[in-house]
């Protein structure tokens, strides 16, 4: 499966949460937006001041999350993506959300592959996916 990976799915494998991706095993390739780093990290720096991670906690989650990213082709939030993710949607959908699934959207347009599963935790951006034709795993 090739799967669009938010940060919902990357925060759950790198938490060890057992509600994580059950479909991860079938993701032969994995793609992704440069912004899911950055929800990745300040999620992290969120819980280490509120949950009080450890120091050591910390830097092995952040590790995971560098290295599960390292694995997914990344693609930088550019022009095109902020454009897309502006104009109106069949949904509602919040800012965050509506980059993702621009990124989706545009990635399955240039690479000419129907075939994107949109991998996701989020409802409402599993919502939005399939009001777009996109398959979803993950809710």
């Amino acid at each position: 499966m090739i799967a669009y990976v938010d940060a919902s799915v990357v925060l759950r494998l790198v938490l060890g949460q057992p509600s994580a991706l059950a479909e991860w095993s079938l993701v032969d390739e994995g793609v992704t937006s440069a912004l899911t780093q950055v929800e990745c990290l300040r999620t992290l720096d969120r819980l280490r001041i509120v949950e009080h991670i450890s120091d050591e906690d910390l830097a092995i989650r952040r590790e995971a999350v560098f290295g599960l990213l390292a694995t997914l082709s990344v693609v930088d939030v550019a022009s095109a993506v902020l454009d897309r993710a502006a104009q109106p949607l069949p949904t509602a959908l919040g800012t965050l959300d509506a980059i993702h699934l621009a990124t989706a959207q545009l990635w399955r347009e240039r690479t000419a592959s129907a075939a994107l599963t949109m991998a996701t935790h989020d409802a409402a951006l599993a919502t939005a996916a399939r009001s777009l034709g996109m398959p979803v795993v993950g809710e």
